[in-house]
């Protein structure tokens, strides 16, 4: 294979359920920035880990073969910034060693992280999965017997799987509840990390992508006339039974739920005191706080910063280069030193 074959230097991590389409739509605007399609090949990801969480990306297949991948990014051209965005990067531990398998691949790799309340965020996973992956349990129940929900939300944690083998200037983050408040100046600060032309305005800025519907199916029950629904063998007599009996097998499958109505108040208080805790060891390990997590903080504001921030002395005679400007807000913690 051809080392001049264009290959992903930046890849947008997740975190899933905020902003990531949204923002790598954006990038994909930009003249010097190409955008695999799909987004997220998921590549890095193993297998069998693929499999129990994207059954879709796992048919694919693109975590089979390099070349299979790298056929995302033949059309990159002269792109000075060629990425993906697939955010099952972020879902340790069960997508594990998937940054030491990115930076094995592409060593100068550089990533984007957005993060979004997490409370929000954790509530959006469940309707994702209601939606796609046939959840059927109630909101506070999924919440607490699946690990999953919650492990995402784990934000120091997922960052701390990439700072054992890249420095914090590596790695942008920012917030979904930033990027909508204030697009442009998002967009700027990630285009001059990037070392792109930061003036440029995306003509969909603004319009956020991939919103969820008023109203999704809830699978009933056990489950068990769902997965019949979807059974190959409905599918070849489907059209012999007559259609009102299979409506009413439907209502019987799955009820409409509009998940605005489905009252969050217990699930949010669970998740309160826990998110918290993490959202300080992540306040500690970017040195900022997070004040724009409202429903996170809805029973008090955050305390501040877990560390001080600290500042270098001014330097009134020089600009500070374009890596530092747009760069995740802080890079004065050294990060764990990389392991063999």
């Amino acid at each position: 294979m051809s080392v001049s074959q264009p290959r992903p230097n930046l890849f947008l991590i997740g975190s899933m359920k905020s902003g990531t389409t949204h923002l790598s739509e954006l990038l994909a605007d930009h003249p010097d920035i190409f955008m695999s399609s799909p987004k997220e090949p998921c590549h890095f990801v193993d297998g069998k880990a693929l499999k129990r969480v994207w059954w879709y990306m796992w048919q694919l297949g693109y975590w089979r073969s390099e070349e299979q991948y790298l056929r995302l990014f033949a059309n990159a051209g002269a792109a000075r910034v060629i990425a993906e965005a697939s955010t099952v990067y972020t879902h340790a531990p069960i997508c594990s060693g998937v940054p030491r398998r990115i930076l094995e691949f592409s060593p100068e790799a550089r990533f984007i992280y957005v993060i979004r309340d997490p409370i929000e965020r954790t509530i959006s996973h469940y309707w994702h999965r209601v939606r796609w992956w046939r959840e059927r349990r109630p909101l506070l129940d999924a919440l607490r017997k699946d690990p999953q929900y919650t492990d995402v939300s784990h934000y120091a944690r997922q960052l701390k799987e990439y700072l054992r083998h890249v420095e914090t200037g590596r790695i942008h983050v920012l917030t979904y509840e930033a990027l909508l408040a204030d697009p442009a100046l998002e967009l700027s600060r990630v285009f001059t990390w990037l070392g792109v032309n930061p003036s440029f305005r995306p003509p969909r800025i603004g319009t956020p992508a991939n919103e969820r519907p008023e109203v999704i199916e809830q699978v009933r029950g056990l489950g068990l006339l769902d997965r019949l629904r979807y059974h190959p063998t409905y599918a070849r007599v489907a059209h012999f039974i007559p259609p009102a009996v299979r409506r009413l097998g439907k209502q019987l499958a799955v009820r409409p739920v509009r998940p605005e109505d489905v009252p969050t108040a217990e699930a949010a208080s669970y998740l309160r005191s826990r998110q918290q805790r993490e959202t300080l060891e992540l306040s500690a390990l970017l040195q900022r706080d997070f004040a724009e997590w409202t429903t996170l903080y809805a029973d008090s504001p955050p305390a501040g910063r877990a560390v001080p921030m600290q500042r270098s002395p001014p330097q009134p005679r020089a600009a500070p280069p374009a890596e530092a400007r747009g760069a995740c807000r802080a890079t004065v913690l050294r990060p764990p030193a990389p392991r063999p």
